[in-house]
């Protein structure tokens, strides 16, 4: 009989001879390129709200969540708001937790759109730079002592600007839980030509993340993890806190 604990040993070790595989590993990052041109991302809804990811990090997202059931969800950049979503309607279906989330640009529709469903209690949006101090202080406050905290960063995708966020943030990360940073796939895109951005090549979340891990010393990233989505916007970027 086929059991769920072989299920999970050959999902793992599945996984990982899937990212030893080269050419399986150019198929995706070519599909990853050749649909960005059509903002594949773009596509998808959750709950009705533009989500703007992957499939595949959708659900592995969903995934750490509800295997480790955080009482706190910071997320930076809320763009359409279906991320803020998925994270508050876990937690809802968790009967725990709270999602803190910030934009510099949350437009008010938006925000009313996010806050029009019934688990609205469990979403506390802030709109400003997630790097002002006033920010910063707003959502440590929502913290309550000995709360579990997982980190999702989605916001300006510059290296200065995700490094400060890590600076500023990545602490609050609990023993055990997850630290995402979104979109480090820029370092292995070529130049954007058909959707201008600031950041690119050499400037990105991935150049932020790994100047951060090597001075930070509390993450490590997931093997296991990492090696689930092989499409993913976060290539090695699912990063545990291992230390207090």
């Amino acid at each position: 009989m086929f059991i769920r604990e072989q299920l999970e040993t050959e999902k793992a070790e599945n996984a990982q001879a899937q990212m030893s595989d080269a050419a399986l590993r150019k198929l995706a990052l070519d599909f990853i390129i050749q649909s960005d041109k059509f903002n594949y991302a773009y596509q998808w809804t959750w709950l009705g709200l533009p989500i703007l990811q992957l499939p595949q990090d959708i659900v592995l997202t969903q995934e750490i969540i509800w295997t480790k059931r955080p009482d706190v969800i910071i997320e930076t950049g809320i763009a359409w708001g279906g991320s803020v979503l998925l994270y508050a309607s876990l937690l809802h279906l968790m009967g725990k937790g709270k999602v803190v989330a910030v934009d510099l640009n949350l437009m008010d529709h938006v925000a009313a759109q996010i806050l029009g469903y019934p688990f609205s209690d469990r979403i506390h949006l802030l709109k400003g730079s997630s790097t002002d101090p006033e920010i910063v202080a707003a959502i440590k406050s929502k913290i309550a002592p000995g709360q579990s905290v997982m980190l999702i960063l989605d916001s300006n995708h510059t290296h200065d600007h995700v490094l400060r966020e890590l600076e500023l943030y990545a602490p609050m990360v609990t023993k055990g839980h997850f630290l995402i940073v979104a979109d480090t796939i820029i370092e292995k895109l070529p130049t954007n030509a058909h959707r201008q951005r600031p950041w690119g090549p050499g400037n990105n979340p991935k150049t932020a993340l790994t100047r951060y891990l090597e001075k930070s010393g509390r993450f490590v990233i997931d093997a296991d993890v990492n090696a689930k989505p092989l499409m993913s916007f976060s290539p090695d970027a699912y990063c545990r806190c291992i230390k207090d």
